[in-house]
This record gives structure tokens, sequence and C-alpha cells, in this order.
């Protein structure tokens, strides 16, 4: 009839299993150890695959509290709508928005300039310059559309894995014995040093709840979107203890002791490969930045404008824009070191926050027969060891 208004679009159900499980993967290991393995082992020491695994195990359990919650409240949104449904509060819900907003900035952010530490080798270009081409060329890629990019996402992450296991096996070649001894602390200080060590390490898992706000994106999510979740983490955890034992075994302890593994041409392959690796973090953060935004606007917290989706793309190309312009601009101000910490304090601010809303949810009723559901200590596990970490960090453990 004319004059009617035509139906507003929607994201599209275009995801499947392995391809969300690889976009994980992409976004966990890329945002990561290319990054954080040389502050972890600065802290740690040869107990640095502790730090990794203790990391691994507090996101593992805060991401079997956000895939029950993806299971039962499949938002774009994510966290967002997961405190806003255990909550019951639309003004904690905005707060606990623009905390992950802070914190996926400032994650996209950190990684971007941490890719300028591959990336120099290869390309003589000025960071700034570097960084803006990057954060503008993903933003053009994730307003091109979901399958485009997350398609892109699982390619380079397939890349950053083969990186990393090419590193694991080259560090256990040149490691001048296989003593393991050293990895288990032998008093208080050094475990002290392993609680300061998985503070940082955590960041290596940031990016496992991204996978969360494509929920209007996959198909299936009630099924599909917790056994990717858990998966993603699990693969994660093995891989990063592998390489951390690796750098450790060969007595790595520098900048970038991922990179300090190789020498020659081979060093060069893999800087290009690093490079790659958590540039990618910065695609699969703008993705999810994009969604936060939007399935926020589509619940009347933030502005109607950032809600509308592309008819041809399927994409919310607004909010999309709005998410690289912010990281762009965090990427540009803010020193690389305050990123790193200011980012896990937010993340786990706001996994605690989430572990507690499944609490709530609990109380309420159980998920529906045959939905994924964890037992009722997780989400009690989860927010202790989280909320454990973060104050750790805050009274300067380590």
């Amino acid at each position: 009839m004319a004059g009617t208004d035509a139906p507003t679009p929607l994201l599209r159900r275009v995801l499947t299993f392995w391809p969300l499980v690889f976009y994980g993967l992409a976004v966990i290991v890329g945002a990561g150890i290319y990054v954080a393995l040389g502050a972890v082992v600065r802290r740690a020491g040869e107990a640095a695959p502790l730090s990794f695994l203790l990391a691994g195990v507090t996101a593992g359990l805060t991401g079997l509290c956000y895939a029950e919650l993806a299971g039962r409240f499949p938002e774009a949104s994510g966290g967002v709508a997961y405190v806003r449904h255990g909550y019951g509060s639309n003004r904690l819900a905005q707060i606990v928005g623009a905390m992950i907003a802070a914190s996926v900035a400032i994650a996209a952010a950190s990684i971007a300039l941490g890719s300028v530490h591959y990336l120099v080798i290869l390309v003589p270009i000025v960071p700034p310059v570097m960084i803006v081409a990057m954060v503008g060329g993903f933003t053009l890629v994730a307003m091109l559309g979901v399958r485009e990019s997350v398609g892109l996402a699982a390619v380079m992450g397939v890349l950053e894995i083969a990186g990393l296991i090419a590193a694991t096996v080259n560090g256990l070649l040149i490691a001048p014995d296989f003593n393991l001894g050293g990895i288990w602390p032998s008093d208080l200080q050094a475990w002290r040093g392993v609680v300061a060590g998985a503070f940082i390490a955590f960041f290596a898992f940031i990016g496992f709840e991204t996978l969360a706000n494509l929920a209007e994106e996959v198909k299936e999510p009630q099924r599909t979107l917790p056994r990717g979740i858990v998966t993603a983490i699990a693969l994660s955890v093995v891989i990063y203890v592998a390489v951390a034992t690796a750098a450790v075994l060969a007595d790595r302890q520098g900048e970038t002791p991922l990179l300090d593994l190789f020498e020659g041409p081979s060093a060069t392959v893999f800087a290009a490969i690093g490079g790659i690796a958590v540039a990618n973090g910065v695609l699969v953060q703008i993705v999810m930045l994009g969604r936060l935004f939007y399935g926020m606007a589509r619940n009347g917290q933030l502005p109607e404008a950032l809600g509308v989706v592309h008819p041809r793309t399927a994409t919310p190309m607004r909010a999309t824009l709005l998410a690289g312009a912010i990281i762009l601009a965090v990427a540009l101000l803010v020193p690389f070191e305050h990123l790193l910490l200011a980012a896990n304090a937010m993340a786990l601010s706001v996994f605690v926050l989430v572990d507690i809303a499944l609490l709530l949810v609990h109380r309420r009723g159980p998920a529906m027969p045959g939905a994924f559901s964890i037992p009722h200590w997780i989400p009690y596990a989860a927010a202790l060891l989280s909320a454990t970490l973060l104050l750790a960090a805050m009274i300067g453990v380590g």
C-alpha cells in the first residue's frame, strides 16, 4: 500500500558452527598471545604456562555462563541483554553497555598498537599512519557484511594458529633441555607472580564474549552459540599453554618472545604472520562493537539511528562506522601500557556482573528442556575468580 513504511531490515542468520568457532579462535588468539606473552613471562617467569592456565580457567567458567545466557537470550547486545534480563534494570544494562564498549574499544586499540611491533619490520610506515590505515580498512570490511567479515577473520585465524604451532615447534627444538621443574612455583612470591601474570594473560582470552554478539546472525543460536563459545575457549587454552611452555623452555623473555624464537628470513615470515594475527583482532572487535551498538539501539538504550540495518549489506553500517571511529581515536590518543591494564579491568568487571546475572536467572527457573545449561556452582566460581584477578591487579600483586 502506498505510504506504508517498509519493514525494518534485520540481521541475517547465515553463520553455522565451524565458522563461528574459527571466528572465536581468530578473536581470542589474535587478540592476545602475540601481544601479551612478553608481559606475562616478565611477571611469572618460568611459571608463565600456569598463568595462562589460570586465566583460561577463569575465562572458561565465565564462558560457560555466556554460553547458557546466549542460548537463553540470543540477542545482538550480548552482555547488555544478559544484565537487563538478570537484574531487571535497564539503567544498569546501559552502564554495562558503556563498560563493554569501553573495554572493546580499549582492547581493539591495544591490539592495533601491538600489531605495529610486527608490521614495522615489514612496512616502513610511521605507526600513526599504519593504525589509521588498519582501523579504517577493517571498518570498511565490517560494513560489507557479516559473512565477509567472519570469513576473512576465520582465514586470518587459521594463519594465526599456524604461526603459533610453528613457534611452539621451533621453541621446543631450540630449547636447551626439557626441564619443566621451574614451571611449578616453589614459594609464595612465585605464586604472586603467577597471579600477576594471569591478570595480564587474561587479556589473551578477551574476545570469547564477542561470539554472543553474533546471536542474531547465527543459525539455531540456542544450540550453536553455546557449543561455539565452549569449543573456542577450550582450544585456545590448549594453544596458549603449549606456546607459553615452548617460550619459557627456550628462555625467551624479551618484549616479543615469539618473534625472538626465529632468526633471519624465518623471523621476517613470522613477523608477517604476527602482524596479520594481531591486526585480525581489530576486525573482530569492530564487528562486535558495531553489533553491541546495534543491539542497544534496538532496545532503546542508544539513539535509534544506530539500530538501522543497511538493506543491501545487512549490516548496521552506522553503528559499525561509529565503532571504528571510537577505536581509532583511542588507539591514537592512549599509551599501549595503559590500554592493556584498562581493557582487563573493564572486562573482568563486566564478567562479574554477567556471572551474577546468570545466578539471578537461575533463581527464576531452569532452562527449557534440551537447552544448554550449566551447574549452579559455576556462576559462583566464575564470579569469584574474575573478582580475585581484578582485586589482585588493584592491590598490585606481583
